[in-house]
């Protein structure tokens, strides 16, 4: 899948090897199963139950109930649309079974959520510098350990910088994830300029030859000026250390927050010039199908998924593998 080993290396970092990425990988996506069971148990029990044992005529109240059913999983009255347009294009007036129809749902949705597998842009020498961005509550401290857990596992050293100077609890939990994962971190006095936070931690990063420098920013101000204002400050600093830095910059979306949540958090991507996103607490949901309004709403990649609250339970997003898991038999 493509999911593990991209990045740069330390040269004396130890390897992993062919064995222990798939036993890793096996792992993960046994954890994306429970994730995403909720969504999962929707998908098939729900529509299972519609079924007769002998098979069901697809009509309009089939279709109908179908549609109700994607509603659900949050992924919109459009893409809903599109899967029952396919099935009463495919079955309709035939007698089919529930695998029919959830192979055809499956195939459908996984071309719904195709997109450039980008991988992080990594410096071409010196660290690569990313930032996060993402409203409060969205999970944005605990993605970015869960990040710094996953280029660890790659072999990437990591310096953290606690741009989040106007929460403590903030800065505090980062500091403590940093100790956990081995990271070092780059605070400031709370209420301090997060641009200044942002420099130094990008200057720790070169004089330790680090390989990837994850900056926190505010979850909250006052204003979207202020937003803009303050992020663009953080830009121009980072740049100035490392040209055409920052490299990547990661929006932190909870995937339980629903549409206000997307609406919400437009604003940062707009204002932060987002490259990707991060979607957490997918496994707190029967709303998985929410990655499809994400993209087309943000016109952005999904680049990393959240399934849990342990550090591993992170990995980068990968269209087939999410559907697969949503359709496993329970």
């Amino acid at each position: 899948m493509g999911m593990f080993g991209f990045g740069k290396k330390k040269e004396d970092a130890e390897t992993t090897s062919p064995e222990d990425a798939l036993e890793k990988e096996a792992g993960f996506f046994g954890r994306l199963g429970q994730g995403l069971e909720k969504t999962r148990r929707l998908l098939n029990t729900d529509i299972r139950d519609l079924f007769k044992a002998e098979g069901s005529l697809v009509d309009e109240e089939l279709l109908d109930d179908i549609f109700a059913i994607l509603i659900r999983t949050d992924m919109g009255a459009g893409p809903a649309n599109q899967i029952k347009d396919r099935i009463a294009r495919d079955f309709r007036g035939r007698v089919v079974h529930t695998e029919d129809i959830l192979k055809n749902i499956q195939d459908e949705l996984s071309g719904l959520m195709q997109q450039d597998q980008e991988p992080i842009k990594m410096a071409a020498e010196g660290p690569t510098v990313i930032l996060v961005v993402g409203v409060n509550g969205a999970g944005k401290t605990t993605s970015i350990a869960k990040l710094t857990r996953w280029f660890i596992d790659q072999g990437n050293s990591v310096v953290l910088g606690a741009g989040d100077t106007f929460r403590a609890a903030a800065s505090e939990q980062l500091s403590i994830w940093a100790e956990r994962l081995g990271a070092t971190i780059v605070r400031g006095e709370p209420g301090s300029d997060p641009a200044s936070v942002a420099f130094r931690a990008v200057d720790e990063g070169i004089n330790q030859n680090a390989d990837v420098v994850i900056i926190d920013t505010a979850g909250r101000l006052q204003t979207q000026k202020n937003l803009m204002t303050q992020l663009d400050k953080m830009r121009r600093v980072i740049g100035k250390k490392i040209e055409a830095a920052p490299h990547e910059v990661l929006l932190v979306l909870d995937a339980t927050a629903g549409q206000n949540g997307i609406s919400q958090a437009k604003g940062f991507s707009d204002a932060a010039q987002c490259t990707g996103i991060v979607l957490t607490k997918l496994d707190g949901t029967a709303k998985g199908g929410v990655v499809v309004p994400i993209r087309k709403e943000f016109e952005l990649p999904v680049k990393f998924i959240g399934v849990g609250e342990k550090p591993e339970d992170l990995t980068r997003f990968d269209p087939e593998a999410f559907c697969n898991a949503l359709f496993a038999a329970p």
